[in-house]
């Protein structure tokens, strides 16, 4: 639809003001959509938000559930998923700062809540799960624990390398974090050998 994809214009506006900052004659402008269309549809410019950090869920949630619905080794899996979240984070650089600049807001969005659950925590604690069973990821405790730090991992990463814009190579820059924060989750930093050394 039109005007979703002219929503699209507000995204760098609320990256760079955060939503306090922009007042909705701002997004009007930005946009090209007029105010009271804004209003007609959204009901103001928390409803923007909302709109464009749910796009964003859905597309971390159609690239993961891709990545993950492979033959692979759940291991396999898990490092595709990796890539395929930030792969979509530095395509979109100006959204995901959006979404942490008003992060706080956002987690009080009950339907973005089960949106992140759904696109992100409850694959990947699958994936772990599935890994426990066929050998390629050890067994955890707390897989939601885990999973939530999966997550923060990938986005502190990917807020990083988006936050002075779009990259030229997007791609290659989601592959190179990806085997970076794949080689802490896991294999960790400790030496080989001294997990064993400490649990025997």
């Amino acid at each position: 639809m039109k005007l979703a994809s002219q929503l699209y214009g507000a995204a760098e506006l609320i990256a760079e003001r955060g939503l306090d900052g922009t007042k909705i004659e701002d997004i009007a402008e930005a946009t090209g959509i007029p105010k009271a269309t804004l209003y007609y549809h959204l009901e103001g410019k928390n409803a923007v938000l909302e709109f464009l950090l749910t796009d964003l869920l859905e597309m971390i949630a159609g690239a993961v559930g891709i990545a993950i619905a492979s033959a692979e080794s759940a291991r396999t899996r898990l490092e595709t998923a990796v890539t395929a979240q930030l792969g979509v984070m530095l395509e979109h650089p100006f959204l995901c700062r959006a979404l942490v600049g008003d992060l706080g807001r956002a987690t009080r969005l009950p339907d973005l809540a089960v949106a992140l659950r759904a696109a992100f925590f409850e694959p990947i604690e699958q994936l772990l799960t599935d890994g426990a069973a066929d050998g390629s990821l050890r067994q955890v405790t707390d897989p939601s624990a885990v999973a939530t730090s999966i997550f923060g991992a990938i986005t502190v990463a990917g807020l990083s390398a988006a936050v002075d814009g779009p990259l030229k190579e997007p791609s290659s820059e989601a592959v190179r974090l990806s085997a970076a924060i794949s080689d802490l989750i896991l294999d960790g930093l400790a030496p080989p050998g001294t997990r064993d050394a400490l649990e025997s």
